[in-house]
């Protein structure tokens, strides 16, 4: 339950609770040393243990040893490298694939001053930013999933 108003520390009454020990749940609980003895720990060795749990019970699988010989046809990067892969691949001229790689995350870094154009909260009253927002998700999920097909077929998806 959040506090709704500042307690006043110079009631006895309330020091006097306070002194006991008791009003924590009307002042707040202190860090020290509740959170940093007792939850801290109890979260970090649950993380551990978390983590030793799968990696004993789902262990990772190795799979076939590396052949530096035998290039495979597809070479795909991780999954969230996609669409600038795309990018690099479907441009003709690789300098240009380079600078709209580039652009992604320059277009990231002017994210923030176009968010403070409007003051609103509400993504309906903020339709410039919601709309780029959208067209850059659209845009990131086309190129990403068509970067899985093969180059004839990758911009329209094998659709047509």
């Amino acid at each position: 339950m959040a506090t709704l108003k500042k307690p006043d520390l110079s009631d006895p009454q309330l020091r006097a609770k306070l002194a006991k020990g008791m009003g924590h749940n009307y002042y707040g609980e202190p860090a020290w040393p509740n959170d940093l003895l007792y939850v801290f720990p109890v979260v970090i060795f649950g993380t551990i243990a978390l983590c030793v749990g799968l990696a004993v019970l789902d262990p990772a699988m190795v799979g076939e040893p590396a052949d530096p010989f035998a290039t495979p046809l597809e070479i795909l990067p991780e999954w969230y490298l996609y669409p600038v892969f795309q990018i690099l691949r479907s441009v003709p001229n690789k300098l240009l694939g380079v600078m709209l790689m580039s652009a992604v995350p320059l277009g990231l870094i002017l994210v923030p001053f176009i968010e403070s154009v409007n003051k609103f909260q509400n993504p309906f009253r903020r339709p410039v930013a919601t709309a780029l927002f959208l067209f850059g998700t659209l845009v990131t999920i086309w190129l990403g999933v068509g970067a899985t097909f093969p180059i004839e077929k990758s911009l329209t998806w094998g659709l047509f």
